[in-house]
């Protein structure tokens, strides 16, 4: 963990030039543009069970696709899409869901209420509530995969304290993979994305998974792009080195030469080391 001031004081670091990755990755709308031609194929091709309720909100929906393997032992997985919490939809992201499946993975990807309309801590909510849902329809633990404030969200699921949740296992979630993943959240108080989110200081540590209670003896990957912000890097070498000692199962994973955007493409990539260990994350904790 970074001995470095300047991640706290505003004053000291550009959080916006370190957290605005559509300024850091100036061509991001091509991947955004494929990405939503690749789930169009994608959702003609697989099996899924779209648009399921998990609750009252008009984007409290998800999708599950389905493997042709069937029974309690299907490793199961859960992709949440990133977005900073106001932008973004889980059908925009069908893509990652190919080489899961084709590798005998079900995967579900939840939408959820953006900013301003909720709260992040609504949105936490929200989440748990989409996981409650998914263990009564499936009854199988799953392996939380996100992407950016997804990121943050599979890690809070992680470390969420799921026997005051009720009517779920108390390790519903026994691993997560956080990819590009922010897990001190008050750096998005100082940027423009806060018009949207509204996140004061008080509120910003409360979500931010790194500050919690580690979640012992479960397993987290955190993974970012050796192309990204020192900001991005920094957060998921420091919460790695903020767990590890209290016996999380914590490894940093830096993909070389991948930006906020590219690395994503790792998921989605036949073969790619990040695939491969989602796969085997999702097989261990299909085993009860």
């Amino acid at each position: 963990m970074t001995n470095d001031d300047s991640r706290t004081d505003p004053s000291k670091i550009d959080y916006e030039a370190e957290y605005n990755n559509r300024l850091l990755v100036p061509d991001n709308a091509k991947y955004g543009a494929r990405w939503a031609d690749e789930s169009a194929r994608v959702r003609a091709l697989l099996t899924c069970e779209p648009d399921i309720p998990y609750g009252p909100a008009i984007r409290n929906r998800y999708d599950l696709f389905l493997t042709s393997r069937r029974g309690t032992a299907t490793p199961l997985a859960v992709y949440i899409h990133g977005g900073v919490w106001q932008r973004g939809d889980r059908k925009d992201y069908s893509c990652v869901a190919e080489q899961l499946v084709a590798r005998g993975v079900d995967l579900a990807m939840p939408s959820y209420t953006l900013g301003p309309e909720a709260s992040v801590t609504q949105i936490f909510e929200e989440l748990r509530g989409f996981m409650r849902a998914l263990w009564a329809r499936t009854g199988r633990r799953p392996l939380v995969i996100g992407h950016s404030v997804g990121g943050t969200m599979a890690g809070a699921m992680l470390a969420t304290d799921w026997s005051k949740v009720g009517d779920v296992p108390d390790d519903l979630v026994r691993a997560a993979y956080a990819i590009s993943g922010v897990f001190e959240v008050e750096p998005y108080v100082h940027t423009s994305y806060n018009k949207a989110i509204r996140l004061t200081a008080e509120e910003a540590r409360r979500v931010s998974p790194a500050l919690w209670p580690a979640p012992k003896g479960l397993t987290l990957v955190a993974a970012v792009g050796g192309a990204e912000s020192r900001e991005f890097v920094r957060q998921s070498l420091d919460v790695v080195a903020r767990w590890s000692p209290a016996g999380v199962k914590a490894e940093c994973v830096v993909v070389p030469g991948g930006n906020h955007f590219s690395v994503v493409d790792e998921l989605m990539r036949p073969g790619s080391a990040m695939l491969e260990r989602c796969v085997g994350l999702a097989q261990a904790a299909a085993r009860v």
